[in-house]
């Protein structure tokens, strides 16, 4: 009898083990801001295409998933890199602003010169190179607060909530800085 209740309780350990692992956080699916779509728009310009982008190590990690809290990873939509998430975003500002010509003689490449984040202040910290094939480049930086949580599930669930409108944000100081013009010449 007692032998039987002891394989019960560690088929009962056992099963929550399993069934409670580390959770996953996505990254919910880039949407395109209007203020941002509007500035390209009013951008002169004869259409611009988007070569690779690439991304700094991140310390202890991989190009695709940031550990939040010893909880879980974050990760974008798609598994693709965190740079890869900014290229395809602001692929989808330049399309739906009518500005995209995968054509151009123009291309803007680009480099995430850093991505991180503070899940108890609630903060991401965003980094981002482009450069043109006309030889220019311009850098900026993306602060980005939202609220967060004491406990680990919902501060890792609020963070990775969060990393879509940050690189709203992000793109939205690229296209809105005053030297952007000038890499589309």
């Amino acid at each position: 009898m007692e032998v039987i209740y002891c394989r019960k309780a560690l088929l009962a350990v056992l099963l929550t083990v399993a069934i409670t692992g580390c959770s996953t956080y996505a990254v919910p699916r880039y949407s395109v801001a209007a203020d941002n779509v509007v500035t390209l728009r009013a951008v002169p310009n004869s259409g611009i295409s988007v070569g690779a982008f690439s991304q700094a190590p991140i310390p202890n990690q991989n190009p695709n998933t940031i550990m939040c809290r010893g909880v879980g990873p974050i990760k974008t939509p798609d598994g693709e890199t965190f740079a890869d998430f900014v290229r395809t975003s602001l692929v989808s500002e330049l399309k739906i602003a009518g500005v995209y010509a995968a054509g151009s003689p123009v291309q803007l490449t680009g480099r995430l010169d850093n991505i991180d984040f503070s899940s108890v202040s609630g903060a991401w910290n965003l980094g981002l190179t482009v450069q043109s094939s006309n030889g220019r480049s311009l850098s900026i930086a993306e602060k980005y607060e939202y609220s967060s949580s004491y406990f680990g599930e919902t501060a890792c669930n609020q963070t990775a909530q969060a990393l879509m409108p940050a690189v709203q944000d992000l793109l939205g100081k690229l296209v809105q800085a005053p030297g952007f013009p000038s890499l589309l010449k």
